[in-house]
């Protein structure tokens, strides 16, 4: 994917619900300029191209959805975490796996590619603010807190794909799964067959939002574990009449979409129909017309009748991408804040030529490597979850 990239021209709706609002007391995770950023330079653009066809099929170039189109134009694959790191263990041939994305999904590149493999970063720099809210000691002070109320034997944890490799590793040793956004139904209920409570990290809101939509829990089952608090901010007793219990964590970015801005479009575009990624709140799913993961979300788009109007809930670049390979639809974000993942965003064209350059002079830069004890539990987590019965794992 090569080819130069042209934006087209917003339409005049979407240039309307996305105006030019900026919020520059936002969370750590999200940034928000207020505008959109500037084109890509020429000269850069020729170096990547260089670079990347020089190292030939030595180079296997991963492209996360919410990457910026001038990154996204060098990826030899697009997608979501999981599948990326499927596609880099698909491709052997490659002595360099350089990952578009973030550490976690670099991490899990590592633990499923070839030992002959190398997993490359562009930027270190770019990590996850939801896999960030979960360290490996505090959930081990968890599982200890757990044990004290007497029912550790009965939990199970489930960890969502955006968790550093310890914490996949955690899940593994403790007889749990790893989950993404489409299957995180279904590893619940499996969860269930193995214990009488789940643990679920980092994400509360996905947690949430599986258990009470999706498996008919109420919101009363649910209990919130807040690392910073002495046991989590809970009682024994609310431990032990809990099903589940919620990894007081959330993704910068869909935690930004409110309720109102579901009322605030609707109200401007009658007959609109809005879509979120599950990552979001409980009571903005609640407002929302469909629920999804990010191939959910491309995939629902796609096949909507000409002239439909979508509202979507979830990384900008995304929205921007979705909207560009959907002329035929109305396509606006449902924040009026210009919004993007900025730990995604670390990951820019001069990083990525520096990295293909350096591999290019004998240099490999910014290595991510698993150490093989992490490796082997995290695997058993990850193996787990493709052993559920079902709609593919591969999907955030």
């Amino acid at each position: 994917m090569t080819g130069t990239f042209v934006e087209p021209t917003p339409t005049p709706l979407a240039l309307l619900l996305l105006g030019q609002k900026a919020d520059p007391e936002s969370e750590r995770g999200v940034e928000c300029p207020g505008d959109l950023p500037a084109p890509s330079d020429p000269d850069l653009v020729n170096r990547a191209r260089a670079a990347k066809a020089a190292l030939g099929d030595r180079v296997f170039i991963l492209g996360h959805h919410y990457q910026r189109n001038e990154v996204i134009e060098f990826a030899d694959v697009t997608g979501d975490s999981f599948k990326l790191a499927q596609q880099a263990a698909a491709h052997p041939e490659a002595e360099f796996i350089v990952f578009c994305g973030v550490h976690f999904m670099a991490e899990s590149a590592d633990i499923l590619t070839s030992a002959d493999q190398q997993v490359i970063l562009p930027d270190l720099a770019a990590g996850c603010s939801m896999a960030d809210m979960a360290e490996i000691n505090q959930v081990e002070d968890c599982w200890a807190a757990l044990d004290r109320a007497g029912v550790a034997e009965v939990t199970v944890p489930i960890t969502y794909m955006n968790s550093s490799a310890a914490i996949k590793s955690f899940t593994g040793k403790h007889g749990g799964s790893v989950c993404t956004s489409s299957n995180a139904e279904r590893s619940m209920e499996w969860a269930f067959e193995q214990g009488e409570k789940v643990l679920f990290l980092p994400d509360q809101h996905l947690g949430r939002n599986t258990a009470v939509r999706d498996l008919g829990l109420s919101l009363d089952d649910c209990v919130v574990y807040n690392p910073n608090k002495p046991d989590g901010g809970l009682t024994h007793e609310q431990m032990r009449a809990a099903r589940v219990i919620l990894w007081k964590g959330h993704c910068s970015v869909h935690g930004r979409f409110t309720p109102e801005c579901v009322d605030d479009v609707r109200e401007q575009v009658p007959g609109i129909t809005v879509i979120v990624h599950p990552e979001c709140a409980y009571e903005v799913v609640e407002k929302a017309d469909i629920v999804g993961s990010t191939e959910k979300i491309i995939a629902t788009i796609a096949a909507a009748e000409p002239g439909t109007s979508f509202a979507i809930g979830t990384e900008l670049n995304l929205v921007k991408r979705i909207a560009q390979q959907n002329p035929d639809k109305q396509i606006v974000y449902l924040d009026k804040t210009v919004c993007f993942c900025s730990t995604m965003n670390r990951i820019d064209l001069p990083h990525l030529v520096w990295a293909l350059e350096s591999l290019l002079a004998g240099n490999v830069v910014n290595q991510i490597v698993v150490d093989d004890d992490t490796k082997e539990w995290s695997k058993v987590a990850l193996d787990r979850m493709l052993a559920l019965p079902g709609p593919s794992a591969a999907r955030d």
